[in-house]
């Protein structure tokens, strides 16, 4: 089978609940710029919450879906454990049109799960327990069949996420497939000298203005240039697309997003939804989705971004992650 995408990441059985009892506080740390600010409960207190909602997560999965929802033959490699959210898990990427065949299932553990804190505006803290995400091994059968597929997405990773990031990208590259990646909190903080052999086969990088900061927070142009060179978001997504990408998209968060590609800059504002219920699952909305977009109008930036734009709109206004997303047949 010749797949449009292989989505590579992790796989979640999720439970959303909902309070009003937090506190937003401004983190005193200014160097944390990953912990800007902090959600504050009562400490020894007993907190009252307002409902659960059970739904599915993960990188690999959303991603996943929101690709299959826009027609294009999708399969992710992933693993779950061998329990009935790992069950459920598989049934639930069936049942949203995505191809199985990749999802590895780990014996004796435990399925990836997330607690996820849904506050009055939307926003949320997810509480991620990676459970046999941590267990994949990409082997010479997975390989076989990355060499099938016109598209590769990575999201977050864990466990030796080096070594199989080190066997996706050299497939890609001898094969000439367009790579998407948005990497996880692991792959950050390693630091840019770790992950550069990888970036620089990317052909869109995408992460959020705190992860940037994040990435090149240690290097000398950093402590050279200070915060408030970057904080300037051109110069900060000029340097991220010096780091090897072909394209640099930064997310900016209610004010909208960023990209470079080398000689233009594209600065968008966010579409504003009816009604904010649910921002879990709103960065794969759209990461994945500005990919679709960029694969069927054949690298068309502007285009891409209406598409994403639009996405991250539809799905914050529904719960869970893979809930409220466009399905439309991108597929020529």
């Amino acid at each position: 089978m010749k797949y449009d995408f292989i989505t590579l990441g992790g796989t979640t059985r999720d439970i959303s609940f909902f309070t009003n009892q937090g506190i937003l506080i401004k983190n005193p740390n200014h160097k944390d710029v990953l912990r800007k600010e902090l959600l504050a409960f009562e400490y020894g207190a007993k907190i009252k919450v307002d409902n659960f909602h059970y739904a599915y997560g993960g990188g690999s999965a959303n991603t996943a879906v929101c690709l299959s929802n826009f027609g294009y033959k999708t399969t992710c490699l992933t693993t779950t454990g061998d329990d009935e959210n790992g069950r459920k898990i598989i049934e639930n990427l069936k049942n949203r049109g995505v191809n199985s065949k990749l999802v590895k299932t780990i014996k004796n553990e435990e399925s990836g799960s997330s607690f996820i804190l849904v506050d009055p505006s939307g926003e949320r803290i997810i509480f991620s327990q990676r459970g046999s995400n941590h267990r994949l091994k990409i082997d010479n059968q997975d390989l076989k069949e990355f060499k099938k597929t016109k598209n590769v997405y990575i999201a977050s990773l864990a466990g030796d996420w080096y070594n199989n990031l080190r066997k996706v990208f050299t497939v890609s590259h001898d094969n000439g497939q367009k790579v998407f990646w948005n990497p996880g909190m692991t792959q950050l903080l390693s630091g840019p000298k770790k992950i550069e052999s990888f970036v620089n086969k990317v052909t869109v990088l995408a992460i959020n203005k705190d992860e940037a900061l994040q990435l090149i927070h240690d290097t000398d142009i950093f402590k050279e240039k200070g915060q408030k060179y970057f904080d300037n978001t051109n110069n900060l997504v000029k340097h991220i697309h010096k780091l090897g990408p072909k394209i640099a998209v930064i997310t900016l968060g209610s004010k909208g997003v960023i990209v470079y590609d080398g000689e233009k800059i594209y600065r968008r504002k966010i579409i504003r939804e009816k009604k904010r219920v649910d921002t879990t699952g709103i960065g794969d909305a759209f990461n994945s989705s500005f990919a679709a977009g960029y694969v069927s109008s054949n690298g068309d930036i502007d285009k891409a971004l209406d598409l994403a734009l639009k996405n991250a709109a539809s799905k914050v206004e529904h719960l869970g992650a893979q809930n409220g997303l466009i399905t439309e047949n991108l597929v020529k």
